[in-house]
């Protein structure tokens, strides 16, 4: 299976969403179903609002953008431009899909050069060659942010649901949920995001998702797609065998951290 590696403290914007339908539907740019990819970008940014990541507001700009375009498309008449012309409503969001790809581009472009420049070495300074040298651990992964949001948005459709007159505070931190992954990998060693949460209620089903991110972030799991099946499955780094990390989530259990156990 090829992985590559992705930065997930840097999410992936709304022009990636767009490019992600196309691509994973082999959509013709030039003819984007409108009415079908507003509705499923609409349900990606209902999960993503309720994760409250950075930037969701970009991606309700974007959304607004093609309910616009959906209406338009939708107008009895076509509109024409000042020589009769029929106007395209989907033109602007062509043009700037086909600008981001240009971007994209280039920046891989510009990445790959930076790759063959760290390859080459030059001799270090004797301060250099006394310091110790701490490689940021790459997150690999064989999908997207936009992949993750999928299993996220399937078990939230089968979230526990707390009857309404059953007035009970659910709070839950990313460092207990943290250590709630850190107990169940040191156990099985590799672990599906849906077993791992399915049936929960939603407080917990977000906090330990942004749990997994975190230490993705750190270096301290690997993140593998489960293409189609709106899941993926965690496992642990070579870090997580260490004696601390077993010490640490002996001690979080023992210490009664909250895992939302079912009723």
């Amino acid at each position: 299976m090829t992985t590559y590696s992705v930065r997930l403290n840097h999410f992936e914007g709304p022009l990636d969403l767009l490019l992600f339908f196309i691509q994973r539907d082999e959509l013709d740019i030039y003819d984007i179903p409108i009415a079908s990819i507003t509705e499923e970008f609409l349900d990606y940014v209902k999960v993503m609002e309720q994760v409250d990541l950075d930037g969701v507001g970009d991606f309700l700009y974007l959304a607004a953008m093609l309910i616009q375009i959906k209406a338009r498309m939708l107008m009895p008449t076509q509109e024409v431009d000042d020589e009769g012309e029929p106007i395209d409503p989907r033109t602007e969001l062509v043009e700037r899909l086909l600008e981001y790809i240009r971007y994209k581009e280039a920046a891989a472009a510009l990445n790959e050069r930076l790759e063959h420049r760290a390859n080459l070495f030059t001799r270090p300074s004797a301060a250099a060659d006394r310091a110790e040298i701490v490689p940021d651990p790459d997150i690999i992964a064989d999908g997207s942010l936009f992949d993750l949001v999928a299993a996220l948005k399937r078990v939230l459709s089968r979230a526990r649901i707390t009857p309404t007159h059953d007035v009970v505070g659910e709070a839950y931190t990313i460092e207990e949920q943290q250590s709630f992954i850190r107990s169940a990998l040191v156990r099985v060693g590799s672990v599906s995001f849906v077993e791992l949460v399915d049936r929960r209620s939603k407080p917990f089903i977000i906090t330990t998702f942004l749990a997994v991110l975190e230490l993705a972030r750190q270096g301290e799991i690997t993140i593998v797609v489960r293409r189609g099946a709106d899941d993926f499955s965690l496992e642990r780094q070579q870090m997580a065998d260490d004696p601390e990390f077993v010490e640490e989530t002996q001690v979080s259990s023992s210490n009664g951290v909250a895992h939302d156990e079912a009723e």
